[in-house]
C-alpha cells in the first residue's frame, strides 16, 4: 500500500452551505480509513471562492464534525490564508512558460466553438479552442496593462510534452494512465479567484503531505489534472481512493444545489448522531 512513512488522509469541505448526507459519507469514510490504517486524519476548509463560502458555514463544520464524532489534527488549514502558496506554484508553471492569459468570455468561447462547427466535450464540459494561446507576447501584455480582466490557463499541449506519460493509482480501480489531455487547457487562476480547485488542491495535499486521498467518485476524473500538476510542480505522487457516492430515493446525488438534507436540520428534528451516521451508510460507525 503506502510504505513505512505515516499515512495521512484528509477531509476537505467547501463552506458553501451547511454539511449534508453526503458530506457525512465521505467523512465518516476518511474517518473509518484512517482507523483501518492507522492513519492520522486532517481537516481542510477549502474556501477559495469567497462569493460562496461563509463564516458562519465554516463554524457549521466544524459543528457538525464534532457532532458525528469525527477528530481531526488541529490546526485546520483554511486555504483563503494560503493564497501565497498557489502563487508560488502559479510563478515555477509560468517559470516553464507552461501558462498564458485568457481573455475570452464564456460567450465568445461557445460562439468560437459554434462558429468552427465542433463541440469537442470533457469531463468539464466544453473544451476551451486556444483561442488566446495565439495572441502574441506583446498583445498578450498590452490587453493586461489596459486593464482587460482574463484567467490564466495551463498550455496542456506544451505540458505533456514536457512531463511524457504519466499514471496514478486509484485503490479500487488499480493503475490508471493520466489523460489531462481530455480537459483541454484548465483555467488555473481568475482575476477574482487567484487559484483554482485543481491547483489549490494540488498544492495543500503536498504541504500537508497527504498521502492517501479520500474523496469521492465524482472526482475521479479531476486526478488526471491533478496527476500533471504534481509532475510539473516535482510533488509527492499519493494513493488516491475515491469511494462511492450517496443519493435520494429519486437516485439524485445529494449535492448543496440540490438542497440536500442538512445535518443540522437532522438534528433539529430529534436525529441523533447514531441514527445519522446509520443513514449515511456507517451503521457501525464508532468514535
Amino acid at each position: 500500500m503506502i510504505s513505512a512513512q505515516p499515512i495521512i488522509l484528509r477531509f476537505a469541505p467547501s463552506p458553501s452551505g451547511y454539511l449534508h448526507l453526503g458530506h457525512a459519507y465521505s467523512a465518516l469514510f476518511s474517518a473509518t480509513q484512517a482507523q483501518k490504517l492507522k492513519a492520522r486524519l486532517l481537516l481542510r476548509i477549502e474556501d477559495i471562492d469567497t462569493t460562496r463560502c461563509r463564516k458562519s458555514f465554516e463554524d457549521a463544520i466544524y459543528e457538525d464534525l464534532r457532532w458525528l464524532g469525527i477528530k481531526w489534527e488541529e490546526p485546520v488549514r483554511i486555504q483563503s490564508q494560503h493564497m501565497n502558496d498557489y502563487k508560488k506554484a502559479l510563478d515555477q508553471l509560468d517559470e516553464q512558460h507552461l501558462l498564458y492569459p485568457c481573455f475570452c468570455t464564456r460567450k465568445e468561447i461557445q460562439a468560437e466553438i459554434k462558429q468552427s462547427g465542433k463541440a469537442p466535450h470533457g469531463p468539464d464540459g466544453l473544451i476551451y479552442p486556444g483561442t488566446c494561446k495565439k495572441i502574441p507576447l506583446g498583445q498578450r501584455q498590452e490587453k493586461i496593462d489596459q486593464g482587460h480582466p482574463y484567467a490564466l490557463r495551463l498550455d496542456m499541449k506544451k505540458s505533456i510534452e514536457l512531463t511524457g506519460p504519466l499514471y496514478w493509482r486509484d485503490v479500487s480501480a488499480g493503475q490508471i494512465k493520466a489523460t489531462p489531455e481530455d480537459f483541454g487547457d484548465v483555467v488555473l487562476a481568475r482575476k477574482d479567484i487567484a487559484t483554482s480547485y485543481h491547483l489549490a488542491v494540488t498544492v495543500d495535499d503536498a504541504l500537508q503531505e497527504v498521502n492517501y486521498i479520500t474523496r469521492g467518485k465524482d472526482l475521479f476524473e479531476a486526478t488526471h489534472i491533478h496527476r500533471l500538476l504534481q509532475a510539473l510542480l516535482v510533488l509527492p505522487v499519493p494513493t488516491w481512493h475515491h469511494h462511492n457516492l450517496i443519493y435520494d430515493d429519486t437516485g439524485t446525488r445529494l449535492a448543496k444545489r440540490h438542497n440536500a438534507l442538512a445535518l443540522r436540520e437532522l438534528r433539529e428534528r430529534g436525529q441523533n448522531p447514531k441514527q445519522v451516521t446509520a443513514m449515511a451508510g456507517f451503521k457501525n460507525w464508532s468514535p
